[in-house]
């Protein structure tokens, strides 16, 4: 289906009703998933006005800290941070919350507790935002058993098999919302005029394969082996490198028109750079629901099982025919 015909399907489909529509598929469905998701997207709202005019309000820059992850954090980042922590924890249905810019969770109150656990990146690839590159918020969300009970640190060191939604939102020319609840993938772009997140790709499915890789070639020199080869074989078949160096920008390109987004372990960084809870656990998912593949290097991404919150994994991810490339590569190296 074209873009064009999808628009004139979704009779102005908003997120919200959108949601609405999938819960009443559901009757044991509480309507607590449904609130959350509304208060993400109100969280993604502002940070979009707040980038559109981060030059004019002075918000580019650094902003003197540093996260848990040892990186120079923007001002950006912190009122992202802010924005969503504010937004996940006035819902009342989150019990704990794992963040890319706190070392320890979030663990929410009692009278305020819910039963979700939200994951997320508020601002990815921030160290682009004084160029005007295009950054995202990446979140993924477990639901618990028992929301009553005091919230612990195990309830979101879970794989990536048990999330019950995933998304990010792209902050750039347009800002646009991709959404998984495990019953495929949703588009939805912010309607400016209107304040709301409207229906634009219904059912998104990434091609089978694709003519596009992306990765960050500055680091072959320290690649392994079977990254090396796929590499090379991707320039063989005239593929054409992309590589933003901004997550969320370079996996909603991979989604849309197909291809592998790569990011490897490498000898300066071993166990991979990309964080597992909220980075290639919500990408991996949304990847897997669009008809795709997400590899760590040894197995499925989404069944690797965290052991600590800010833990790191190489991550290969994109069309399937082109992820089982790289698989049998590493397969052959196992085996060698």
């Amino acid at each position: 289906m074209e873009h064009s015909d999808q628009l004139k399907n979704t009779d102005l489909m908003t997120l919200t009703r959108f949601i609405l529509n999938e819960q009443h598929k559901y009757p044991e469905a509480t309507g607590d998933l449904t609130i959350l998701l509304n208060h993400i997207a109100l969280g993604c709202k502002f940070v979009q006005s707040a980038v559109n005019k981060a030059g004019l309000a002075k918000l580019i820059g650094l902003a003197g800290e540093q996260n848990v992850q040892g990186e120079d954090q923007k001002k950006l980042d912190v009122l992202s941070n802010d924005v969503f922590i504010k937004a996940l924890t006035s819902s009342g249905r989150t019990r704990v919350l794992v963040s890319e810019e706190n070392e320890d969770a979030i663990l929410i109150e009692k009278g305020k507790r819910g039963r979700y656990c939200v994951v997320f990146d508020p601002l990815d690839g921030s160290s682009n935002i004084d160029c005007a590159v295009a950054v995202g918020t990446i979140f993924g969300i477990y639901q618990v058993t028992e929301p009553e009970r005091e919230g612990k640190i195990e309830d979101v060191l879970q794989p990536g098999t048990k999330m019950v939604s995933a998304g990010y939102c792209m902050y750039g020319s347009s800002c646009e919302l991709v959404l998984t609840t495990g019953e495929g993938v949703t588009g939805f772009t912010l309607d400016p005029s209107l304040g709301e997140f409207i229906l634009t790709r219904a059912n998104i499915k990434i091609p089978k394969a694709g003519k596009i890789y992306s990765v960050n070639q500055g680091n072959a020199v320290n690649w392994d082996a079977p990254t090396t080869a796929y590499v090379e074989a991707c320039q063989k078949k005239t593929k054409s490198l992309r590589y933003i160096g901004s997550m969320v920008a370079d996996v909603h390109r991979t989604l849309l028109y197909g291809g592998i987004f790569l990011y490897p372990a490498d000898k300066k960084s071993p166990s991979g750079k990309l964080r597992v809870l909220y980075e290639c656990f919500p990408m991996a998912f949304i990847m897997e629901q669009a008809g795709g593949q997400a590899f760590t290097g040894k197995g499925r991404m989404l069944e690797l099982v965290p052991t600590k919150l800010h833990e790191r994994s190489p991550i290969f991810l994109g069309s399937y025919d082109d992820v089982e490339d790289v698989k049998k590569l590493y397969a052959e190296k196992a085996s060698s």
